[in-house]
């Protein structure tokens, strides 16, 4: 940008419009928090005023100070040039109402499970759970979630990667819900042997071989790990349906989402009586079991179980 061009653009809502338009002929990919450049704009913008985006049309017509114009022209350049979700730029992601930090250590909460937890996961769960388990948590955006929602329960936070711990221990402690919500360590429920829940939420990597190689540039910022999962997705699935029922208490339910990889999941188990969530706020691919229908289908389960 040259100076001139800086020079006219006197105020917040300027900034946003230029960012956007910039945005726009950049063709950059929007996924991570918003589906828009004119959203991704006001956060960004906001962000590096230190202002909450809540206050954009209360304060779009300030007039911003010259080092202010300098820090926002640096953010909207390495969005564009290094193609970074905007949610790693400000460490900042929203998750069912709740604010958290994430960085590339974990994958940028997005789930559409969050408008379950908003609605307490009716009608799949009667009675408030005494015990929840997130599975893959990664920034533990579900689990905390759950914590506010049902906040007499215990909820463990379990994930593969120490680097993603760390980061859903920072959000655990800011939102001070340490006694509530404990982070373990664990190859899925290898560390949790014993243990049994009455609601299992997990969103583990599901992208399959052939969407992960064509995944926009923004996506190769997010740990690889929390992405692909096999051929067709479901290694990580399969385990999961394969050791689920043991870790259910007889009233539990199983909800796991598997995005796009829900075609992958049918052709798989065409015997098994998946529910898939139909949401009023986007997003597909989430499926509900029981403990008794993952009993019921044990067998099958077991038996296409891939070895990673």
């Amino acid at each position: 940008m040259t100076l001139s061009v800086q020079s006219q653009l006197l105020t917040i809502e300027d900034w946003v419009r230029w960012s956007a338009s910039e945005f726009n002929r950049a063709d950059l990919y929007f996924g991570h928090g918003t589906d828009n450049a004119w959203d991704e704009a006001i956060n960004l913008v906001m962000n590096v005023l230190s202002l909450p985006r809540e206050l954009f049309e209360q304060s779009k017509h300030a007039k911003l100070l010259d080092s202010e114009k300098d820090d926002l022209l640096a953010m909207i350049e390495r969005r564009i040039v290094e193609q970074i979700p905007a949610a790693y730029l400000t460490n900042q992601a929203t998750f069912a109402g709740l604010s958290f930090y994430v960085d590339e250590r974990v994958l940028v909460p997005r789930s559409p499970i969050a408008e379950l937890i908003d609605k307490k996961f009716a009608p799949f769960v009667g009675q408030s759970p005494n015990r929840v388990l997130d599975l893959c948590t990664g920034s533990g955006c579900i689990a905390i979630a759950c914590a506010y929602t049902f906040p007499l329960a215990e909820v463990d936070a379990v994930d593969l990667s120490v680097d993603a711990l760390n980061v859903a221990q920072i959000n655990i402690e800011g939102h001070g819900l340490m006694e509530q919500v404990i982070p373990i360590q664990s190859d899925l429920f290898a560390s949790i042997a014993q243990e049994k829940y009455d609601l299992i939420v997990t969103n583990p990597p599901y992208v399959d071989a052939e969407d992960v190689s064509t995944l926009p540039a923004e996506f190769t910022h997010e740990p690889e790990m929390g992405l692909g999962s096999g051929h067709d997705g479901l290694d990580i699935t399969r385990e999961i349906l394969a050791q689920a029922a043991a870790h259910l208490t007889d009233d539990g339910v199983l909800v796991c989402e598997v995005g796009n990889s829900q075609i992958h999941v049918e052709q798989a188990y065409p015997e098994v009586p998946f529910h898939w969530v139909e949401f009023e706020r986007g997003g597909h691919g989430v499926f509900v079991l029981t403990k008794a229908q993952l009993d019921e289908h044990q067998v099958i389960f077991n038996q296409r179980v891939v070895q990673r």
